[in-house]
């Protein structure tokens, strides 16, 4: 199955217009933003993921990695507890046995970290002391930078205006409160948005906005082909 998957064109969406599906696992539901399967086993694929109170994945190995954001409630595995807020990147053959006591929501990124990147890590973005000014009035939260990825948490004020800015190596949001608009639309909370390399963009900022980014990833995406 394809969805979203040429890489080369710009694409969005918003949580709330799609429909939960379920997963293998009982309790565990899923909406699925982009997802390219073409080349089993490897599965590309970004997801909103709904576990519900006590429910579960077996174990299992993660052979393109995981790159995770909690959105809400608690994220469990045999490592920690990761409350809203967490950010969680486990490497290529790391494994774990995720769950949910209380019940949760994450946004998920498969098969998408290249097989050297081997930084573990899980970093609370909900510690103020975490962030830094950066331009225009922004608050930024780096998560992760190498030359072929950048990863970061945003605050961006209501009213903010962003100039033009080219992505050469593309661009990709994900809204967690708020919303921006730009010359081809307007997105509000629970949107993602992709953007190719070598798009422009300018951001007009309707309401204060939190939101996910990762930027220069998508000249040379990852493939395990």
């Amino acid at each position: 199955m394809k969805l979203n998957a040429d890489l080369t064109r710009r694409a969005s969406c918003n949580i709330h217009d799609i429909e939960w599906e379920n997963s293998p696992a009982n309790g565990v539901q899923r909406l699925r933003l982009e997802r390219d399967e073409s080349h089993p086993p490897v599965e590309r694929v970004t997801t909103v993921v709904r576990f519900a109170a006590n429910s579960s994945f077996n174990r299992h190995v993660h052979h393109g990695g995981e790159e995770l954001l909690v959105l809400e409630g608690v994220f469990s595995d045999q490592h920690a507890d990761y409350p809203a807020g967490y950010y969680v990147r486990n490497p290529k053959g790391t494994g774990h046995a995720p769950h949910s006591d209380a019940g949760c929501i994450i946004l998920v990124k498969l098969w998408q970290m290249r097989a050297d990147d081997q930084l573990q890590l899980a970093i609370n973005t909900h510690d103020e002391s975490l962030w830094e000014p950066a331009k225009s009035g922004e608050q930024i939260l780096r998560l992760f930078d190498a030359d072929y990825e950048s990863v970061c948490m945003l605050q961006w004020p209501g009213g903010l205006q962003l100039p033009e800015t080219e992505f050469a190596a593309g661009v990709e949001y994900f809204i967690l409160q708020g919303g921006f608009s730009d010359d081809l639309g307007s997105y509000a909370g629970g949107s993602w948005l992709r953007l190719p390399a070598g798009s422009k963009q300018s951001i007009r900022v309707t309401e204060d906005c939190l939101l996910f980014r990762k930027s220069a990833h998508l000249l040379n995406p990852v493939s395990y082909e």
